[in-house]
């Protein structure tokens, strides 16, 4: 039998604080912030290293679940959209994934670059970027 339980790994350590100063989208002012991960998981972050791009998934926790279509990047002059074809965090799954840049490694704590995750936001999982190498 499958188990569909997500695990909590760790937790977004940012100066976003309210949901209505994030940025949309990293490039667009999002700050550094640390990745703070449970003490149990710090064996899975070994070979991790600062220069590495990484996907990040996070969990949205203060998304609306019950949102199944939004006017896209919250402009109203913009017409509704089904959220799967959108990037917003108000969906049935809130999963977010964000391309993420490590800086430093620090024992449970992973420094990365321009993440627009708020402070607290659940960590779910991090893989590394594929290349043409790997």
């Amino acid at each position: 039998m499958h188990e569909n339980t997500l695990r909590l790994i760790g937790r977004v350590e940012s100066s976003l604080a309210d949901r209505a100063d994030a940025p949309r989208q990293p490039d667009e002012g999002a700050p550094d912030a640390w990745l703070v991960f449970d003490e149990r998981y710090a064996p899975a972050l070994a070979d991790l290293t600062a220069g590495t791009d990484v996907l990040l998934l996070t969990w949205l926790d203060r998304a609306d679940r019950d949102t199944l279509a939004v006017h896209p990047r919250g402009d109203a002059t913009r017409p509704v959209t089904g959220v799967f074809a959108t990037r917003s965090p108000d969906r049935p799954n809130p999963i977010g994934l964000h391309e993420v840049h490590i800086l430093a490694v620090d024992g449970p704590r992973v420094h990365v670059r321009n993440l627009e995750a708020l402070d607290g936001t659940p960590v779910l999982d991090i893989k590394p970027l594929l290349t043409p190498d790997r």
